[in-house]
């Protein structure tokens, strides 16, 4: 087997979207994955909802999440850099070793106003469709694929909604 993909999800306030991503593709994707997050201006705390949608809905522990800057990831080679925000796809930087570079833009959870159910909810819908999108992605024959296929497939993995 070939050395785990790395995957960088980017957002702008690494609280929400990419943490959700990070953590379940590290569930679904198991060894051959090596996942991260960060956020172009980190919020410094991850949102409590993400936390409880993780451990309640997908029983993944990510109590240790934390929220940090793409500064932080400076000179890692990525196999892939997945923007779930407009705003960290606009910032986003140039990487290291000419990684796959996919938007999967989500609307962000945690800008739902409302009840904590209603924020609950938003958190449990914006969780399901990264975990579809995940599953998606973790199926596609990687190793075999040319980097135009890749950015071709990965990206369209964020356009069907």
């Amino acid at each position: 087997m070939s050395s785990p993909h790395k995957v960088l999800f980017l957002c702008t306030g690494n609280s929400a979207r990419s943490i959700l991503g990070e953590y379940l593709l590290r569930q679904i994707g198991g060894a051959r994955f090596e996942t991260f997050s960060a956020g172009s201006f980190p919020t410094g705390t991850v949102n409590p909802f993400a936390i409880t949608v993780l451990k309640e809905s997908y029983q993944i522990d990510a109590s240790k999440a934390r929220s940090k800057s793409w500064e932080e990831f400076e000179g890692v080679g990525f196999d892939f850099v997945i923007t779930v925000c407009d705003n960290a796809r606009e910032a986003c930087p140039i990487w290291p070793g000419q990684p796959v570079v996919a938007h999967w833009g989500l609307a962000d959870p945690a800008a739902t106003k409302g009840s904590d159910e209603d924020i609950r909810r938003a958190f449990q819908e914006t969780a399901s469709e990264l975990r579809r999108r995940i599953e998606r992605f973790t199926v596609l024959p990687l190793d075999q694929m040319d980097q135009a296929s890749l950015i071709r497939s990965v990206n369209e993995i964020g356009m069907d909604h």
